[in-house]
């Protein structure tokens, strides 16, 4: 048995992806015989990240309360792998994007000499995590896009896909309509499924949309505007017995970011027998889902994510066969497999 930390890094108030799967690996943890437990390290809000990385350096997760030296550290997302330990392997969900693949998106708005300023930043970043990344016992990475990421600064990583958190995932009918699930901000690109509601493929389709963020309002006047108002139900923050409800209860699940670093919701819906909507450039999902196999993959534009919402919508049965497959492929990814290959001391 080993004592370790799980640690990930975590505003307040908020709730993400990342610290789903922390919960889930320090459950998995547990249940194969080692003590676990989860420590949340800071992730300060913009322009402040440099004091967090700081402070997580600074902090001491070498012994337990009760003074029992902790065997190993695994970490998920910046800047929680600033721990230090001997024994210390990196699950990387990412750094932080908006001075990596983001950065364009993130710098377009300011203005000349706050461009220059956040240069300067994600310089001393990059320069952080690569001598962090380079430092760490095993350098793991959460899907193939995260491990390309890393690959273009010099970093090589072994990928391993997080099965679904343990809930009691279940398929009762293939309703009538679509859920998307997600936190609302603008690279979840939930606009493009409104859009495409729009759409004359999408006539009459129905969209059930769980999640709160910066771009609800946003959604809300789009659906308006677009005149699909009626055709769309956003449910606000779900907790996690109605997620597994509605998963259960959907025709399929769309979910179309853009280079998202994993997507747990993919791995949720083939646990629940949900075929996934998803598009070309969407980063994990599009790693997880065999077009025609366990959903559908399209190009990013609302008429192609239309077509694809449509022939679902219109083939229960070719729905539900992709549901299959969907949760075959979710029962091979075991929690047992991952913390073999997390655990190295």
């Amino acid at each position: 048995m080993a004592r370790i930390v799980v640690a990930t890094s975590h505003p307040p108030l908020a709730e993400g992806g990342h610290l789903v799967i922390a919960r889930a690996l320090v459950a998995a943890l547990n249940a194969y015989g080692h003590e676990a437990g989860l420590v949340t390290t800071p992730q300060n809000r913009f322009g402040r990240q440099l004091s967090a990385y700081l402070a997580t350096r600074l902090t001491d997760v070498g012994l337990t309360f009760d003074d029992h030296p902790v065997d190993q550290v695994i970490s998920l997302r910046y800047p929680s792998y600033a721990l230090r330990h001997p024994v210390h392997t990196t699950w990387l969900n990412h750094r932080m994007r908006e001075y990596y693949d983001l950065w364009e998106r993130t710098v377009s708005p300011l203005s000349r000499q706050a461009r220059v300023k956040e240069h300067v930043r994600r310089r001393l970043i990059h320069a952080i995590d690569y001598r962090l990344l380079t430092r760490v016992t095993k350098l793991c990475a959460q899907s193939k896009t995260i491990q390309a990421r890393l690959a273009r600064s010099g970093l090589a990583a072994d990928v391993v896909y997080p099965p679904a958190p343990q809930r009691p995932y279940r398929c009762h009918a293939y309703g009538d309509h679509l859920f998307v699930v997600s936190r609302l901000a603008a690279h979840k690109r939930i606009d493009l499924v409104v859009r495409a509601l729009a759409e004359p493929a999408a006539a009459g389709i129905r969209c059930v949309i769980g999640g709160e963020g910066e771009e609800l309002s946003t959604l809300r006047r789009l659906a308006v505007e677009l005149g699909v108002d009626g055709r769309v139900e956003f449910l606000g923050g779900i907790d996690d017995a109605t997620l597994v409800r509605r998963l259960a209860t959907c025709r399929a699940v769309c979910f179309t970011p853009y280079q998202e670093d994993y997507g747990l919701v993919t791995v949720e819906a083939f646990a629940s027998a949900r075929a996934v909507i998803t598009c070309t450039d969407s980063g994990g999902p599009a790693e997880l889902v065999q077009n025609g196999v366990q959903g559908l993959v399209c190009e990013p534009r609302a008429p192609a994510l239309a077509e694809a919402m449509r022939m679902l919508m219109d083939d229960r049965h070719r729905a539900e066969a992709m549901g299959e497959a969907a949760r075959e492929t979710a029962a091979e990814m075991s929690w047992q497999k991952t913390v073999e290959r997390l655990v190295v001391c």
